[in-house]
């Protein structure tokens, strides 16, 4: 892809909570919940071919555009030995990744439907809990050698997913500046609508921004249900527009409760596709729109039909 990001100007959809949607809803077995262990295999690059489809159709029926993101979320270096993998097969998958994607975007993208290809980068540990910090330089350093590999297959971008603190969030940032990728990152918020840190959402992007000289393209908000997070973007604050993303859960649950459930507890599609529609009545900066942790198809075509076309006026029911 060339030229700027599309969703710095038009609205876009992306996917919902793939690694959720394999095991619970498709009875697939995801080992550390790392979906990259799919590409290992001729069935299991297919099931994600056959995931990714229907959104992409979803979005050019709707005409907006689509950000197909890597299956790469848990395939940074530390993971290879918990997979069972060598370090460069892991290397290998995360490029066998980013090739699924080009080949869709190959099929699907026109000169009036953009597709953009992510390469997602998630937390060296866990994505609800900070557990042992990174100063920023390690963080970089670790982050790193998966940009490079993201990068040199093709990726337009990186998205840093399920960021729990501001030092790793920074350093996935100067990571992928060092590679020269624009890099989009993705906050996880708790119930009170803080990181797990306890860190305000404006601290953390403002001190990501200071940081990096405001290198990232935008920021978003994953894993908490619309409910724990839409008072934080109320305020009327030149950094809320920073906020260009939402990919929120399902469930109204805190993670902590999320984490003991031996069930998938899925929500109200068309409450959920409400709930973005008004958060974008009143933040109509946010042009990035899909799910994470419990949401599928479901969900994201319901925020879909909710918000595209949706009346200019921030009034309108």
């Amino acid at each position: 892809m060339k030229g700027p990001l599309p969703q710095l100007d038009r609205l876009v959809l992306t996917d919902g909570g793939l690694e959720t949607d394999f095991i619970f809803n498709r009875g697939v077995d995801l080992p550390c919940f790392a979906s990259i262990v799919l590409l290992g295999t001729d069935k299991g690059r297919a099931a994600l071919e056959a995931y990714y489809r229907p959104y992409l159709e979803l979005a050019r029926g709707l005409g907006t555009g689509f950000i197909l993101e890597s299956a790469t979320w848990r395939a940074s270096p530390d993971w290879a030995a918990p997979l069972g993998l060598r370090p460069a097969e892991l290397d290998g998958l995360n490029i066998a990744a980013i090739d699924l994607l080009h080949q869709l975007r190959e099929e699907f993208a026109s000169s009036t439907f953009e597709i953009v290809i992510s390469g997602c980068v998630g937390p060296r540990g866990d994505g609800y809990d900070p557990g042992q910090f990174m100063d920023v330089t390690a963080a970089a350093g670790y982050h790193l050698h998966q940009a490079r590999v993201l990068a040199a297959a093709g990726a337009d971008m990186l998205s840093a997913l399920t960021m729990t603190n501001v030092n790793e969030a920074t350093g996935v940032v100067l990571a992928a500046q060092e590679v020269g990728l624009p890099v989009a990152v993705s906050f996880t918020l708790e119930t009170d609508g803080r990181l797990p840190t306890g860190d305000p959402l404006m601290n953390a992007v403002e001190a990501v921004d200071t940081a990096t000289g405001e290198y990232p393209a935008y920021y978003m908000i994953n894993c908490a249900h619309p409910d724990h997070f839409a008072a934080v973007l109320e305020e009327s604050a030149a950094w809320t527009q920073r906020i260009r993303g939402v990919r929120a859960n399902a469930s109204r649950c805190s993670h902590r409760e999320l984490d003991a459930m031996t069930t998938l507890d899925a929500g109200d599609p068309v409450e959920l596709g409400r709930l973005y529609r008004r958060l974008l009545e009143r933040q109509p900066q946010i042009t990035v729109l899909g799910g994470c942790c419990g949401t599928d198809l479901r969900h994201v075509t319901a925020v879909a039909e909710a918000c595209v076309n949706r009346p200019a006026n921030p009034q309108a029911p």
